[in-house]
């Protein structure tokens, strides 16, 4: 973990997880979705309807092809959704705290605040999004085939068998065996797959140790991913490798995703790294006590002039009779033209107490570094009841973890 460069943010929330839009609210969980996955939308839409869909109904028209492709795309993304959702339903259940799902460029991630206290609770977890793509690749491809007639079924001639299915069963012919093959991939066992976290699992049943299971299940997430980059290089360069086959666009998308695996793999046991460094140190320990606070009347200019030019401090705690009214940071400043400094007050800009996330002095340090990432801010106000005690800045928490983290953070 290393400490960001740019300015402090103040104590409103920014987007949500990964940059993601949040799109709806199932059950109390919140659905972002990336603008990456218009990447993987258009790619998907394009191969359906520019070679798969013609390729099984030549005789097709190019909207029916186009349309249905189009319905196929948004059906694979919906069980993408119920893949994450069956994870975050069954982690619920066992107490792990799911504050969101994200749909990005390569699938779904379910955003924990809190990992399943135990390993039996884990691997139930990992297990429910498999189970849950291979229920629905199941079901897609027994609907598609009830919809065929039973007398075009040609076992010598497959193609001509799928020219005869209608759109829907298209595209349910289509979506059920990418469900399959999704199952599969995610029950490779290698971290962060949903393969690898059920051998964490079960390692971390049978050592009682969850970092050594997280380690070892990390070094393998790391070796899959290596393969996958090396396979997909060979194929940028022509070569033809068993299951994925060859091709540019193929063999980098390929490498891509190895890349990805492999710095999620190493995320993976760096987090649980930094939980154990901050496991029961409470909060009064890393706080800045030490904090200048300003008064709701003071102008922008005098804030600058007299505060922000002369010393390190880039956030100010707004104070009146001893009471925290809210945070003025360095970007709530820049948010107002400079002509009009000198007419505006500090309570005009900041954020106000009720939309801060506060913690206590004896807050575990853990709990608030996962409130900050949360809510996506440098620092939070300390509250002894409703007296204000101080800071806990990112800045903090990172120079405990320089001196406490362990060094074997990073797997090699």
């Amino acid at each position: 973990m290393s400490e960001s460069a740019t300015p402090q943010g103040n104590g409103r929330s920014r987007a949500g997880p990964m940059g993601g839009i949040r799109i709806a609210r199932i059950s109390g969980i919140d659905v972002y979705l990336n603008v990456s996955v218009v990447i993987v939308f258009v790619l998907i839409v394009s191969a359906l309807g520019a070679g798969v869909f013609p390729t099984w109904h030549p005789d097709w028209s190019p909207l029916v092809i186009w349309l249905t492709a189009l319905a196929a795309a948004l059906v694979f993304f919906v069980s993408i959704l119920l893949h994450e959702l069956a994870h975050a339903v069954v982690g619920r259940h066992y107490g792990a705290e799911i504050r969101g799902i994200t749909l990005f460029i390569f699938g779904g991630l379910a955003h924990m605040d809190r990992e399943p206290r135990g390993w039996r609770a884990e691997l139930l977890m990992a297990l429910a999004g498999p189970a849950a793509s291979i229920v629905i690749g199941v079901v897609c491809i027994a609907l598609a085939g009830f919809a065929l007639d039973p007398s075009a079924l040609d076992a010598d001639d497959p193609a001509r068998t799928l020219s005869r299915l209608g759109p829907a069963a298209t595209l349910l012919a289509w979506v059920g065996p990418v469900n399959l093959v999704l199952a599969a991939f995610n029950l490779v066992p290698g971290f962060p797959l949903d393969g690898g976290r059920a051998l964490r699992a079960v390692l971390w049943g049978v050592t009682g140790d969850l970092r050594l299971a997280t380690r070892q299940a990390s070094r393998l997430g790391q070796g899959f991913a290596w393969v996958l980059i090396i396979c997909g290089i060979a194929m940028a360069l022509g070569l033809r490798v068993p299951v994925f086959g060859s091709g540019l666009v193929p063999g980098l998308w390929i490498a891509l995703i190895g890349w990805f695996l492999n710095n999620a793999a190493l995320m993976g046991y760096r987090q649980l790294i930094v939980r154990d460094a901050l496991d029961h140190v409470p909060v009064s320990r890393l706080m800045d006590r030490d904090v200048r606070t300003v008064p709701p009347n003071l102008r922008l200019d005098r804030l600058v002039d007299d505060e922000l030019l002369r010393g390190p401090q880039r956030c100010f705690p707004v104070v009146d009779d001893g009471r925290l009214l809210g945070l003025v940071c360095l970007q709530d400043i820049r948010g107002v033209p400079r002509d009009d400094w000198p007419a505006t007050a500090v309570e005009g800009v900041m954020t106000p107490r009720p939309d801060l996330d506060a913690v206590t002095p004896d807050t575990d340090a853990a709990e608030a570094l996962e409130r900050l990432t949360r809510r996506d801010v440098d620092q939070l106000p300390v509250m002894d009841g409703e007296a204000f005690r101080g800071l806990l800045r990112r800045e903090g928490i990172l120079r405990w973890l320089s001196l406490h983290a362990d060094a074997d953070a990073g797997i090699s």
